[in-house]
Formats: C-alpha cells, sequence, structure tokens
C-alpha cells in the first residue's frame, strides 16, 4: 500500500468542518486516501513519497466545475475578440466542428496541464460539438495521461438554426444518436464510488440549442442511471429574451417545466436570476458555477454570487471555455470571484441601489465576500456542485488532492502577515507542486506526468489550422 506525506508546510489549510489552518504541518495518506492531517511533529517520519513544503502553503486541490477543454484550440481568434455571447458563438461553432480527434487530445492536454499548474486537481468539462470522429473517449484517454481528476459530460446540441435554434444545422446532433452515445459512455466509463477518478455527465448545451424534449429525456436518462445533469442557464440577457419569446418563460421556469431544477443539476453562470430564483435553486438544491472572467470578457454580467453562499445555494467555480476567458488558472478565479463580488455588492447591494460610494458609504461586514470565502467555493463549494464528498478539503477519510504555493516568490513578498488571504489578494503565482489522490501531477511548478513541450508545439499547429477556418 503506498503511502504520502507532506510536511513542514508554514500553513495548512484544512477546509474541513472547522476551518482549521495549521501552522507547520503536513498530511499523511495511504493508497491516496488522507489518514492524518496535523502539526509536522505528529506525523509519521517516513513515507514512499515525501514532500518537504517548507517555505509554501498548502491548501485542498481546486474544483473546475465548468470548461470546454475544446476551446483551448481557439483562444484569442479575431472573429471573437469583441463582442458578446451570441455573436461570439456563431463566429466559433464551425471552427469547434472542424477539430479532429488529434486536435482533441492536445486540447485536454494543454487545458488540464494549464489548470493543474494553478492548483487545480478536478476537472469539470463540456464538449458538445461532435464532428470528424471525435468522441468522448478522446477526452478521457488524454485527461488520463495528465493524472487529474475527471468529470467529464457528454455534450450536446441538436436545435439548429432552420428549427428556430443559435447553431448551424451542420453542427448539431440527431438526438436519438445523442441519447444513445450518452448510454454509452455511461455504462462504460462513470464510476460513482469514492476516490472515483472519473465520472460521466450529461450536459444538453443551452435553452437556445437543444430541444424540450432533449432536456426531458437527457434528465430521465441521468436518473436513471445515477449520473448528473448540467447546462447553461441565465448567461445573458440574450438567452432570457429567447426563452421568454419562444416559451413565455424566463430561463429558471422553463428548466422548472423540464424537470431540471433539483439536487443533481447544476447550472454554468447563472449571472440574470432574481431573488426568488435564488430561493428557487437553494430549496430544490440545485448548484451553480460561477465563471467571473468569461463573464466579464464576454460583458454578459456580474453574478449575485454572495446572494448565492447566503442563500444556501451550492456554488462553484470555473474558467470557462479558454475562447471566452483565454486562460485555464483556476487560481486566477478565485481572486476574480472575490473582487466581482465586492464590485458588484458596492454597486447594487441588497437593501437596494447605491448612488454613491465613499468612506462614510461603506459596506457592511457582512457584505464583504472574503478571502477565505472565495477559497471556500473553490474547493468545498465546487466539490459540493459535483456531488462529491471525498474531496473539496483536506482531513481523514477525504482524497489527498492538495496543491503548495511557495511563499516566497516576489508576489507574496509583504504580504505574509496573512499568508491565506495572500493567496487571493496577491496576483496568482504558479503551483510548486499539485498532487491528486496521493500522485505529484506538478512538481517545482512543471507537470510531471508528461513532457508538454512537444504536446505545445503539436496543440499550436492543430490551432493555427484551426484558425484559418474562421478567417
Amino acid at each position: 500500500m503506498a503511502t504520502f506525506l507532506a510536511k513542514n508546510a508554514e500553513v495548512l489549510v484544512t477546509m474541513d468542518g472547522e476551518r482549521r489552518e495549521l501552522r507547520n504541518a503536513g498530511l499523511f495518506a495511504r493508497d491516496g486516501v488522507i489518514e492524518r492531517v496535523g502539526p509536522s511533529v505528529d506525523l509519521p517520519e517516513t513515507a514512499d513519497t515525501v514532500l518537504d513544503c517548507a517555505g509554501q502553503i498548502l491548501l485542498p486541490g481546486l474544483v473546475n466545475c465548468h470548461h470546454h477543454l475544446d476551446q483551448v484550440l481557439t483562444r484569442n481568434l479575431p472573429v471573437g475578440q469583441n463582442t458578446n455571447l451570441f455573436p461570439w458563438l456563431k463566429a466559433h461553432y464551425r471552427v469547434w466542428a472542424a477539430k479532429t480527434p488529434t486536435d482533441l487530445r492536445t486540447a485536454v492536454l494543454v487545458g488540464c496541464a494549464e489548470l493543474a499548474r494553478s492548483g487545480c486537481t478536478t476537472v469539470f468539462d463540456q464538449t458538445y460539438i461532435w464532428k470528424n470522429g471525435c468522441t468522448l473517449d478522446d477526452e478521457i484517454a488524454a485527461a488520463r495521461e495528465i493524472g487529474v481528476r475527471f468529470a467529464v459530460s457528454r455534450g450536446s446540441m441538436s436545435l439548429g438554426e432552420s428549427r428556430g435554434g443559435l447553431p448551424p444545422d451542420d453542427c448539431v446532433e440527431d438526438e436519438a444518436a445523442i441519447l444513445a452515445d450518452s448510454l454509452r459512455v455511461i455504462q462504460r466509463y462513470h464510476d460513482p464510488s469514492p476516490g472515483s477518478m472519473l465520472q460521466v455527465v450529461l450536459a444538453p448545451c443551452s435553452p437556445f440549442s437543444v430541444t424540450a424534449d432533449l432536456m426531458r429525456e437527457s434528465a430521465a436518462l441521468a436518473r436513471e442511471h445515477g449520473v448528473r445533469l448540467h447546462t447553461h442557464l441565465c448567461e445573458t440577457l440574450d438567452e432570457e429574451r429567447f426563452t421568454l419569446g419562444r416559451f413565455g418563460l424566463r430561463p429558471v421556469a422553463y428548466m422548472e417545466t423540464l424537470g431540471w431544477v433539483g439536487d443533481d443539476v447544476w447550472y454554468a453562470h447563472a449571472v440574470h436570476v432574481d431573488d426568488d430564483e435564488v430561493r428557487r435553486f437553494a430549496r430544490a438544491g440545485a448548484g451553480v458555477c460561477h465563471c467571473p472572467s468569461s463573464n466579464m470578457r464576454l460583458a454578459s454580467g456580474i453574478a449575485p454570487i454572495k446572494k448565492y453562499i447566503d442563500a444556501g445555494v451550492k456554488t462553484g467555480l470555473g474558467v470557462d471555455g479558454s475562447a471566452s476567458n483565454d486562460g485555464s488558472n483556476l487560481l486566477g478565479e478565485v481572486r476574480q470571484a472575490m473582487l466581482l463580488a465586492r464590485l458588484r455588492m458596492g454597486l447594487l447591494p441588497p437593501e437596494g441601489p447605491r448612488t454613491v460610494l465613499s468612506t462614510s458609504d461603506p459596506l457592511r461586514a457582512d457584505e464583504w465576500m472574503t478571502a477565505r470565502q472565495a477559497i471556500e467555493i473553490g474547493t468545498r463549494g465546487g466539490a459540493a456542485v459535483l456531488g462529491r464528498n471525498d474531496i473539496g478539503s483536506l482531513e481523514p477519510g477525504k482524497q489527498a488532492d492538495f496543491f503548495t504555493l511557495d511563499l516566497s516568490e516576489i508576489g507574496y513578498a509583504g504580504g505574509q502577515s496573512d499568508p491565506v488571504a495572500a493567496v487571493v489578494f496577491c496576483a496568482p503565482t504558479l503551483a510548486r507542486s499539485t498532487v491528486v489522490g496521493g500522485r505529484v501531477v506538478v512538481a517545482d511548478g512543471r507537470v510531471a506526468t508528461l513532457d508538454m513541450e512537444p504536446v505545445v508545439r503539436e496543440h499550436n499547429a492543430n490551432a493555427a489550422r484551426l484558425a484559418a477556418v474562421s478567417a
């Protein structure tokens, strides 16, 4: 039985039930499961693998609840640099449809590697255009090469332009084929056991790209086989106008008619909601994934994250696609989440509009999103959104998923009075180490499981070919 010892961390952030922060501490794990967390002097002295974390802060692995890994192929395309969601999507659909299995492999490798270097240990992906022989199997094989914990969705689109949807008809699939492949990947790959490295989710893309029938049948199939459900919701006012015009309902009410508001469902973005809809999510146990950089990049709005947290809605973070964020740095999203929540509450606090902000008109103490709350939604919060109780914190019985940051980095100089807050307030640095289930995935800031240099060269060539499709 393989053992793992991490010791001498200057601070260890447990995110356990008591939210303990331990000095000169570490953890001991056996076969990827934590047995002990505490002061280094109280831990075993030896193990099969020993990681000395002196001068570092050790935190639970970050959980990414929303990504489109194939979009790593189309970062920064000129056609999408200066527009909002609907025209941005229409500019990209056919480019994404041109990808091949080889393209998809390098995209997953690059995206997962970039996430791991930002401290992310669990990656969720939603790919929804499947052409040229691309399959979910390609993604799964690539994620295994990196060694991240993977929650992967069988995404889908079925409502083309000729039927009133947004995507071109040649980018959508037949619904019977979608459901058949969804069943195939669930039966072949989904592992619900504690410590699972691979779980499958069903994820019809959005209200404007799939039919009501596909939403209902996907939900029925998922619930029959015990897998979770995910979709985009309330991302923009364009979407709200779409559901009001087509169904006479706001997006959340439309989801309720489809059986898509429940404790096995989470939504990406959830920006444009009212207070009653927040309460509906909380009552049903539904979750939300906040994607702050993407929402700013596309001018979608600021999600009411503090309201979600205060209402008890399960709340996590996502980097979203690397064509609407252009990066896959989840620690960066932790920081952005805190900053955007503060901006929103400064402009529109709970008691109503505020027209003047000054030192004589401060926010109430309970209105501030704190650094520790931001870390919590990136760890415990994300685990809850994905329906997992074996990750998200560092305590006995949980998976040994964690990352460390070097507190001697220039970016933390002068911030040592509160190292935990410095992780969020200071500019994000790359992880010194990232460990998944007791396996070192990032060592000394570099991916340890795969030589990434040839992958990046191949990926750049693949991306250049696809960029020509958009020209």
